[in-house]
């Protein structure tokens, strides 16, 4: 691999964070760098479990259809390895009762299909796949204090054993290239700030939004719907959200979510009655019937951040960001684990790129052009939320125009399939925003009827 310093290969290549993000972009650096190290701060599980480092890890996780097709690509075989260990395929809207904006959806076929299981079975199963790679080596229970070299070029990391204290000096890794994939509570700005380097500007959006969830198992199938989940969309006018998934092997992931000074709580008897908040009693009937199996687990960070690399300042070579370094989303729409493998294929697509030296302002632009699409769907959206405070929040010139046409898209794609398509198709990251501009869809969008929707859940697939 190129860089912008000499042209040098890179020899030693440095991953700080073991997560998704960082597994699948060394994943990627193996293809060019003759050893790869990813540095993690945990001990990490031997098996499919939570574990501290991932403090949304036992939230609600889907694997939604663009970053299915990015894992695939970067991993062959892993998804029928994860259908293996029994991820259930939610298919929508089929498979699902969705209530949005005042409407029912109509439960016509799939056109697009979630990975709803554990986050921890899907990112041990990538663990495996990637550490069996004898070019890749994790250490563990290390964390990165700091950076090498200068602010023209970044020569390795300054670790620590975790829980050494302050008191111990840390040793030093030189590396080539170091690429941080900590996390959205990434100190790149204190390490960049340690070598005379400048952090970047960070865009922010947050709408105070928090969730918390449950594990329940139904001893008894409801015999009154094939429906295997259920999910209430909060919007502007009705800002409670509830969502019931399966996980697998009978267990099912319930999560409720409410805005700044309506969080939902994580005492037990309370969650259950914090769901009556919700418009429509289906989340409590199903609570009703339904067996705990775990604690309330609360959850609070949930800002949109961007990190703008690819603007100018005084920034190292051979340093770059991605995952949740570079750009968190509100998590609650579902995008943190595609985008964490559309980036690591970015990575490796700009690596490769024969046309021009992947030099680091290249490849870091890159890597952020994989995360816009997701961005501009979780930002756009948190926009429009009452109480929603950063410098994300004020509306662009066309964002009043776009918006308009967007909510007449969401307001059809509930009941007419030829909207609703398209519009899962962007959400789910597998067409760009601007197919919802095809002229197909724009004479529906513009110039057709509003379709009729259910007047209650619908607890049948449409015929």
């Amino acid at each position: 691999m190129a860089d912008d310093l000499g042209h040098r290969v890179t020899r030693h290549a440095v991953v700080i964070g073991g997560s998704l993000a960082g597994l699948l972009a060394a994943r990627v650096l193996a293809e060019h760098a003759e050893r790869v190290t990813v540095v993690e701060r945990d001990r990490l599980p031997e098996g499919p479990e939570a574990r501290a480092g991932v403090p949304q890890g036992r939230h609600l996780h889907v694997l939604i259809e663009g970053g299915q097709q990015a894992l695939d690509e970067l991993l062959p075989g892993v998804l029928d390895e994860l259908s293996a260990l029994g991820a259930p395929k939610v298919g929508a809207p089929s498979d699902i009762v969705q209530w949005q904006n005042g409407k029912w959806f109509r439960r016509t076929p799939a056109t697009t299909h979630h990975y709803t299981g554990p986050r921890p079975q899907l990112e041990w199963l990538v663990r495996q796949r990637v550490l069996a790679d004898p070019r890749i080596e994790l250490v563990e229970g290390t964390e990165t204090v700091g950076l090498v070299g200068d602010s023209s070029r970044v020569r390795g990391v300054r670790l620590r054993e975790r829980g050494a204290g302050a008191g111990k000096e840390p040793r030093t890794l030189t590396a080539d290239l170091v690429v941080d994939a900590s996390g959205r509570s990434t100190r790149s700005a204190d390490w960049l700030a340690g070598i005379g380097a400048e952090a970047p500007h960070e865009e922010t959006l947050d709408t105070g939004l928090a969730y918390s969830t449950r594990v329940y198992r139904v001893p008894v199938a409801d015999p009154d719907t094939d429906a295997v989940g259920c999910y209430i969309v909060p919007n502007p006018a009705q800002t409670y959200g509830g969502v019931v998934l399966p996980l697998g092997d009978g267990h099912h992931l319930v999560t409720l979510s409410g805005l700044r000074g309506e969080e939902p709580p994580t005492e037990e008897g309370a969650f259950e009655e914090y769901a009556k908040r919700l418009p429509h009693p289906m989340i409590t009937d199903w609570l009703a019937r339904a067996e705990p199996v775990s604690p309330v687990y609360g959850f609070r960070r949930t800002a949109n951040i961007r990190r703008r690399y690819d603007r100018p300042g005084r920034r190292p070579a051979g340093f770059l960001a991605t995952g949740d370094a570079l750009c968190a989303f509100n998590p609650i729409y579902g995008q943190g684990m595609a985008v964490a493998a559309l980036s690591a294929v970015a990575l490796r697509r700009a690596l490769a790129d024969t046309r021009r030296t992947p030099t680091t302002r290249a490849v870091q632009r890159a890597l952020l052009d994989a995360s816009r699409q997701a961005w501009d769907i979780s930002a756009g959206a948190d926009k429009k939320m009452p109480g929603a405070i950063g410098d994300a929040v004020r509306p662009g010139p066309a964002d009043r125009v776009v918006g308009w046409y967007l909510g007449r898209v969401v307001e059809r794609a509930a009941g007419d399939p030829a909207v609703g398509a398209p519009f899962r198709a962007a959400m789910t990251l597998t067409a760009p925003l601007t197919s919802l501009f095809a002229p197909s869809v724009a004479r529906a969008v513009l110039f057709g009827p509003v379709p009729e929707t259910p007047s209650d859940p619908p607890t049948r697939r449409d015929a």
